[in-house]
């Protein structure tokens, strides 16, 4: 079933009154569903369609450089930006218009499966990556376009896509992936912990604006219910639709990647996106920001001041016009921090923590699982919302904390401000009376009326365990840039219920954690002074 004309129109007039207020002006014909012929206009932008791959219609739209035409003589770098999940073909108008006023032909489309394009929607799959070249291949025929200056980049799924693309189709020499993936099993499965609301919105919002394959409803409904008989199918498709499958193929190709997420991003965590960025073999950065999914760049998609797409612009400029303008002598590491608002440059993510400390987990806690304590992760797009813009992140009353339902370990009060840079790792060993369980690792930073505020968090769920026989856990928490003030203290709380997250602790089942004389039990928090 494809979404409605009015569910169409209804989407395009919302992002309409937006634009105008940008200089941008949506016509009548823009306004309604894009017709098939490229008639339709919206303030020097064309609205057309695409054959991708197996003949399917893609729904585009182009921007062209002043006075620029199809037959021109004169050639301009092509930008390509395949859409959002569940946005329609209308999504990056305002950034197409102000790269087509800067020399660029821009192609948007609306990825397969979605709205009025053709298709079903695949995840990134074989047809989305041959969708990208048939796009590239249609704007070389049909617009001024360089052969040889040709980028892609795009927001959360466009950002996925162009990445995957990049590993398949060499002309590609330069891509900005904001929001995205690059580990699609460690974004949403980590710590083998279903992020149930991130999952639940994207099957949602799939089956409302567009229409999902069969196999990718059959994968998500074995994903929400847990189904670990399916568990080897489930990874094995999300490693085909992961970029860092597909390494070698990007770094052979060589082309110029910017990656750029949000700290608190509930849908592809940051730390995916680190481990990506450290084997990228060609020029790269790093950008970090606070934020949820897709909010850094959310501005900018509006046509409003914004230094994610500022920077995505000058990425462009650098490895398509070759324009020297000190984005590429800048240290490539470039972090925001949620307290202060300011960057940080670093010469590579590994040099990010040039210190640490250690936070004893040596008292022995016993948890009885499957009530909650009221430390989570807070609420998908609120919390990291509240964070971006009020330095307002999930908070709780650390002496609250009912201590059957929470572990909880506590530092001293320190004497001056720590700057926690990086990835935080917990390492303790486990008795479980059950065989399956998951709890949920937290760092707060506590000031002195107790009031905990949430610095890192991530789940950990384990199968096939020998009830009561002790196991070690290894977890990584999601990495940050966070500064803990002088006079605060550090609290490590583990629970096992979070709305996030599915878990799997059977009722009446116990968790302890213990810290074996030869094995101690730590949290290892990365700090450090920036450089640059």
């Amino acid at each position: 079933m494809r979404p409605s004309p009015t569910a169409v129109r209804y989407a395009s007039v919302l992002l309409a009154g937006t634009l105008a207020a940008t200089g941008l002006t949506l016509s009548p014909a823009a306004a309604r569903p894009a017709p098939a012929a490229a008639d339709a206009h919206v303030a020097g932008i064309d609205f057309v369609d695409i054959e991708g791959d197996g003949g399917t219609t893609l729904k585009a739209n182009v921007a062209l450089p002043d006075g620029a035409s199809a037959d021109s003589a004169h050639t301009y770098p092509l930008i390509v930006l395949p859409t959002s999940w569940g946005l329609p073909q209308i999504e990056y108008l305002a950034q197409a218009k102000k790269l087509a006023d800067t020399g660029y032909v821009v192609v948007s489309y609306n990825s397969r499966g979605f709205w009025q394009s053709g298709g079903e929607i695949e995840v990134g799959g074989p047809e989305d990556i041959a969708d990208a070249s048939r796009v590239i291949d249609w704007a070389l025929a049909h617009t001024p376009a360089d052969e040889d200056r040709v980028g892609m980049g795009g927001v959360s799924y466009g950002a996925g896509i162009s990445l995957l693309a990049a590993g398949h189709d060499p002309r590609i020499k330069a891509v900005t992936a904001l929001s995205g993936w690059a580990d699609l099993i460690g974004s949403i499965y980590s710590g083998r912990t279903q992020h149930l609301q991130a999952a639940g919105l994207l099957g949602g919002a799939g089956e409302l604006t567009g229409r999902p394959s069969p196999e990718l409803r059959r994968i998500l409904a074995d994903f929400l219910a847990s189904n670990l008989d399916k568990e080897d199918e489930m990874i094995a498709w999300g490693e085909k639709r992961s970029p860092a499958t597909y390494l070698d193929r990007i770094n052979d190709n060589g082309a110029a990647i910017m990656l750029g997420n949000a700290w608190n991003d509930s849908i592809f965590p940051p730390n995916q996106y680190a481990d990506f960025y450290e084997k990228l073999d060609g020029p790269k950065r790093l950008e970090f920001r606070p934020g949820d999914h897709a909010t850094p760049e959310a501005t900018g998609l509006l046509g409003l001041p914004n230094d994610t797409w500022s920077h995505a612009h000058d990425w462009f400029d650098r490895y398509l016009k070759g324009e020297r303008n000190g984005i590429d002598t800048e240290p490539p590491v470039q972090l925001k921090s949620r307290s202060t608002g300011a960057y940080e440059g670093y010469e590579s993510w590994k040099e990010v923590p040039s210190g640490k400390r250690t936070v004893s987990l040596g008292e022995k806690k016993e948890l009885h699982t499957g009530k909650d304590s009221g430390a989570n992760g807070g609420t998908m797009f609120l919390s990291g919302l509240l964070d971006q813009f009020l330095k307002l992140p999930p908070v709780v009353s650390m002496p609250l904390l009912p201590r059957s339902r929470a572990a909880v370990w506590e530092t001293e009060r320190y004497a001056e401000a720590t700057p926690v840079r990086g990835t935080t790792k917990l390492h303790t060993t486990v008795t479980s009376t059950a065989e399956s369980g998951t709890f949920y690792a937290h760092l707060y930073d506590v000031g002195p009326l107790g009031t905990g505020k949430l610095i890192t968090h991530a789940p950990h769920t384990f199968h096939d365990r020998t009830p009561g026989e002790p196991f070690a856990v290894d977890l990584d928490l999601f990495s940050t840039a966070y500064d803990v003030p002088k006079g605060h203290k550090l609290a490590v709380v583990v629970d096992t219920v979070d709305p996030l997250y599915a878990e799997y602790n059977p009722d009446g089942a116990r968790l302890d954690f213990t810290s074996p004389a030869g094995d101690p039990s730590r949290v290892t928090v990365p700090t450090g002074t920036p450089e640059g």
